[in-house]
């Protein structure tokens, strides 16, 4: 590990306590542009994700999308100027405009003129992860941007998900679609099903609360989700390759049961 990342982790480890958890790389010598450029976007980074919290509740009640958690994180992020934007990039021959291509980004913010991206993939089907890959990659290609920066579920996140649910569901006493319907979770015909099945099966039934955990996680954030180890996948593959990236993986720290 080269001494300028060993010194940007230093710097991070107030922000991110990776004892408890957080996951964090760098790609393509991020850590010394971010250091020698970018020394403000730490201290960025530290308010926003130092403060993140999402309560259990929020996950169950938002079915599987975007958290009040992650809007309370964007919402941060605006107020520090990482706002949304649309690159235009445009190729003329002899002023003749022969290419147009556009790039959104959910947030950017401009240090002196360089820019830096970041997304936050909380629970997207996993292909979002090249795009947003690919997206950074062209970016900095062109000048646009000088790292790309990926916040998504953290490796211990994902990992604990089915027990988090499990436990909720067995402190809400959730033990019929009766007890589902007062906390307003939905289920189309295919869940009702299959947690029936689970439930009423002569060998090795489970309890309602148990089976109705385990399909939740398994549809709404499942291994095709955007999760820490399909964005290293990625990345491993050479994806994105060769813009400098910093990828933060939010930790099971951040949910409040």
């Amino acid at each position: 590990m080269y001494v300028v990342e060993l010194k940007i982790r230093m710097l991070l480890q107030k922000l991110l306590d990776l004892d408890k958890g957080f996951d964090v790389r760098f790609e393509s010598h991020a850590a010394a542009i971010l250091e020698k450029d970018f020394p403000g976007s730490l201290d960025d980074l530290e308010k926003v994700l130092a403060n993140v919290k999402v309560p259990i509740t929020e996950i169950v009640g938002s079915g599987g999308g975007e958290t009040e958690g992650t809007q309370r994180m964007r919402r941060a992020l605006n107020e520090l100027a990482w706002q949304k934007h649309e690159f235009e990039i445009k190729k003329t021959i002899d002023g003749v405009e022969r290419e147009s291509i556009s790039h959104e980004v959910d947030h950017v913010k401009n240090f002196e003129g360089k820019k830096l991206a970041l997304e936050i993939e909380w629970n997207n089907k996993d292909p979002f992860f090249d795009r947003d890959l690919e997206n950074f990659k062209r970016l900095h290609a062109e000048g646009a941007i000088s790292v790309g920066i990926i916040v998504t579920r953290g490796s211990s996140l994902h990992e604990h998900m089915r027990e988090f649910i499990r436990e909720f569901a067995q402190e809400q006493n959730l033990s019929s679609f009766e007890a589902l319907d007062r906390i307003g979770v939905s289920r189309t015909r295919r869940q009702r099903r299959e947690i029936g099945k689970r439930v009423e099966r002569k060998r090795e039934p489970v309890d309602f609360a148990t089976a109705w955990a385990d399909q939740f996680v398994s549809d709404k954030y499942g291994e095709a989700t955007t999760h820490w180890r399909k964005l290293i996948d990625r990345i491993n593959r050479g994806v994105g390759n060769p813009c400098p990236l910093l990828l933060i993986g939010l930790p099971h720290s951040i949910v409040m049961r």
